[in-house]
């Protein structure tokens, strides 16, 4: 039996989605499906339309059989760090293949890509791009020496071979064909992007075609407005905005400058937005500010927690469960369970949910 890992933040979980998940179970009839899920904050920075527990219970409805958390301090950082903790969960639950997205569908080549990212002078050439202002796909392509789209799936692939090469991970990367554009907001395919679709609830359309039944039933109306309120609140009482992961290069005298003087979110990325600073960058720099997460809180994983499982995934599990060498037992006093728990709390704030019972909780939803 193949034990296969997959990626995924779902927000929402769209025919995409499903799509993945049969053309795993075409491709691997008898295969075991793990993901690991990003929550409530997602890698650019975003606010999750779905919740954690509502992403759970869907992907157990729709094949998944295993479901592991992404720690929101991991979840809501760059491409590198994003891969490496999610590959490092994988791989201590025994997954011998990872199947992700791409609109290449070329693995070689991001495998090849993947290899020059290694090389010990190419940090040094991307930062000669990057401080010309560079964005990062040109300034990739530049340092590289190499004629490739950098689009966002494959660049999120290439960091997962990237953490498999230095970790010396026994898991096979292999890529399936994404058919839909992530930057596309018009189309009306059957199979459209998740950003798509998030601009059609914006623009109030109907997204009934896009999303399988029943998931419009748990989609949260993110209320930026309160979400701007608690960033202006924080960045105006603050005295240490510095402290914050991503608040680097004297940004924080320009967050302090501007927020009074913008109406909303938007208005305020305008103003403080630089070549450096790009958008991803400043919405994963707002969440680091309201979780108060601290640059020196960056730790390493401390316990992977077990989301959910149906029947064939709790065999497996305790199959493996005196094998595993990151523990599955949440631990209420570390870092990383205090900002789940923060995370929970201000995802509340925003969208008048109640996540924070749920994290208190702390059981995996189980399907039979």
């Amino acid at each position: 039996m193949e034990t296969i890992g997959i990626i995924c933040e779902y927000n929402p979980f769209h025919n995409g989605h499903l799509y993945h998940i049969n053309k795993i179970k075409e491709l691997y009839p008898d295969s075991l499906i793990i993901l690991v899920l990003n929550g409530y904050f997602l890698e650019r920075g975003e606010i999750s339309i779905l919740s954690k527990e509502a992403k759970t219970k869907i992907a157990l409805a729709n094949n998944i059989d295993i479901v592991l958390e992404l720690p929101v301090i991991f979840g809501t950082q760059s491409a590198d760090t994003f891969a490496k903790y999610s590959l490092k969960i994988l791989n201590n639950f025994n997954v011998n293949k990872i199947i992700f997205g791409s609109e290449s569908n070329n693995i070689d080549l991001i495998k090849e890509i993947a290899n020059k990212q290694l090389n010990k002078d190419f940090d040094e050439k991307i930062k000669i791009y990057l401080d010309k202002g560079i964005n990062y796909p040109t300034a990739l392509a530049k340092a590289l020496n190499i004629n490739f789209d950098f689009t966002p799936n494959d660049l999120l692939g290439i960091s997962y071979v990237k953490a498999i090469i230095k970790n010396n991970y026994n898991i096979e990367p292999i890529c399936i064909k994404r058919t839909s554009d992530y930057h596309d907001k018009i189309s009306n395919d059957y199979i459209v992007s998740a950003t798509n679709i998030r601009e059609k609830i914006k623009n109030n359309e109907d997204i009934s075609k896009y999303i399988p039944i029943n998931i419009k039933d748990f989609i949260n109306n993110i209320n930026y407005n309160n979400y701007f309120k608690l960033l202006k609140y924080k960045i105006n009482t603050d005295l240490y905005l510095n402290n914050y992961l991503d608040v680097d290069e004297g940004i924080e005298y320009r967050l302090k400058e501007f927020i009074n003087k913008s109406n909303n979110i938007e208005d305020f990325i305008t103003y403080i937005k630089t070549k450096r600073y790009t958008y991803n960058k400043i919405n994963r720099m707002f969440i680091h500010i309201l979780l108060n997460f601290l640059k020196s809180d960056n730790q390493d994983l401390e316990y992977i927690k077990i989301l959910g499982f149906n029947k064939k995934g709790k065999k497996y599990l305790n199959k493996i469960k005196d094998n595993l060498k990151i523990s599955t037992n949440v631990n209420k006093d570390s870092i990383q369970y205090k900002y789940e728990i923060k995370a929970s709390i201000i995802y509340d704030l925003i969208n008048n949910t109640n996540t924070y019972q749920y994290e208190l909780k702390n059981k995996p939803i189980i399907i039979d």
